[in-house]
């Protein structure tokens, strides 16, 4: 639980995420999972530090996935 707190804020572990996703191209749901095994942190105690966005990045994959039953969506024009 101490390497808990180099999370800090939802901010610092979104830009971790990102960075992850970006240069390692795995998915949302994989780099939280990555950087929870990376920093020893359980899956079940990094869930305070998941943003709004990120939180959203990671139920549309799902969703693509489907993990989640796809919502309807208005098509855009």
């Amino acid at each position: 639980m101490q390497k808990e707190k180099q999370f800090l804020t939802k901010s610092k572990f979104a830009q971790m995420i990102e960075k992850v996703v970006t240069k390692k191209k795995l998915t949302y749901m994989d780099a939280v999972i990555h950087l929870c095994e990376q920093h020893e942190v359980e899956l079940e105690d990094v869930r305070k530090f998941i943003s709004p966005v990120i939180k959203g990045k990671i139920e549309a994959e799902a969703m693509c996935l489907n993990f989640l039953p796809k919502v309807s969506q208005l098509p855009i024009d």
